[in-house]
């Protein structure tokens, strides 16, 4: 379903939408707008649903309920929690994202280039993608989403298994991407990247969604009910 939308209005529209796989509810009753602009933070235990529900933001999963989008539908690119890297050069890696996202073959070099120097990756452009470090990898894998030129990125856990100087320089490209008006989703367990980078925080529990609020009034509106145990570290399995 489309919608039309003028600048900095909805670009995606949830309503009581749900996802289940077999006998398992894996979202139920869920109702989000993105605007334009935003960065949300998705947050939540180990199952909550937070990539399932960036999937389906994305339109990858068939669902109950609406999913309604802007009209033009706004680009998208999603990055995943291990990003696949093609057995490629670096260089080559942004190449054949460039061409598999429509760009002009007479615009692709200039564009990788300025990708690449973002990410701090221009020097490495001829090394393997493969052999890269961690860190190294998932900057490639934003060089790839930026270059594309995106309305929406999606995130899964994007510095989950990175070291804190590899957490810092992709947070950085994030925070950079969000001032030049990209509008991000994320996941994270890391509740100081979310204080740090969203502007609102969607939390989770049980496939469904709790909390949406701009995120200085999350972090300080929930000392004594379930969102409150999380963030404190008390929710237990068995509630």
């Amino acid at each position: 379903m489309s919608m039309d939308m003028g600048l900095g209005s909805t670009l995606l529209h949830l309503q009581d939408l749900g996802v289940s796989y077999g006998r398992l509810t894996a979202l139920q009753g869920v109702n989000l707008q993105v605007q334009r602009g935003d960065f949300i933070a998705l947050i939540g235990a180990n199952g909550s649903g937070k990539t399932t529900l960036l999937q389906a933001l994305h339109g990858l999963l068939p669902h109950s309920g609406t999913r309604s989008v802007a009209s033009p539908a706004p680009a998208q690119v999603m990055v995943f929690q291990r990003p696949f890297i093609l057995r490629l050069s670096v260089w080559n890696n942004l190449r054949v994202a460039l061409w598999l996202a429509g760009v002009p073959a007479a615009q692709r070099a200039a564009r990788a280039r300025e990708a690449l120097a973002r990410a701090g990756l221009l020097e490495l452009r001829e090394r393997p993608a493969r052999a890269l470090s961690g860190g190294q990898q998932q900057r490639l894998a934003l060089a790839r989403a930026w270059a594309a030129r995106p309305d929406i990125l999606f995130l899964d856990e994007p510095t989950a298994n990175l070291d804190p100087t590899g957490k810092k320089e992709v947070e950085a490209l994030l925070a950079s991407f969000r001032a030049e008006g990209m509008t991000l989703l994320m996941s994270t367990h890391n509740l100081g990247q979310a204080k740090r980078l969203a502007n609102r925080v969607v939390y989770l529990d049980h496939g469904r969604m709790l909390a949406n609020q701009a995120t200085a009034d999350f972090f300080n509106d929930h000392a004594d009910d379930r969102t409150g145990l999380f963030l404190k570290g008390e929710l237990k399995w068995d509630l």
